[in-house]
């Protein structure tokens, strides 16, 4: 059974990249457009991974880890922080929320998939 993965970006073809990215490589994929979005689709069933952006309208992507992580199902859910931000301050606020993995863009697709299959839930 294929794994999902939730990409939330407020860019679509950011989405639509990652997505095509993820789904050559046989996972499933949800999308959020941002982080409010993406938490509505939160609702009890199985996500391996979160691929989240940091600066988007409606609630950023360190505001929507640190919800994640108040939520029981998605507490130990690994986060990825795909970004333009590459300032370490930024990435000391992603880790302190709980992403685990820091990619910056633009990125390869094959260091994406190498962070995807490191962190993945089993």
């Amino acid at each position: 059974m294929a794994k999902t993965i939730m990409i939330v970006d407020d860019s679509s073809s950011v989405r639509q990249v990652i997505g095509i990215t993820l789904r050559g490589a046989g996972y499933d994929v949800l999308e959020g457009c941002d982080g409010k979005d993406a938490l509505t689709k939160l609702d009890g069933r199985k996500v391996h991974l979160i691929i989240s952006d940091v600066n988007m309208p409606n609630m950023d992507g360190i505001s929507f880890v640190k919800q994640v992580k108040q939520l029981a199902n998605y507490k130990f859910t690994p986060v990825i922080m795909l970004t333009t931000e590459s300032a370490e301050e930024k990435k000391r606020e992603g880790q302190a929320a709980g992403a685990k993995a820091w990619v910056v863009k633009p990125f390869k697709p094959d260091v994406l998939l190498n962070a995807v299959q490191k962190l993945i839930l089993p």
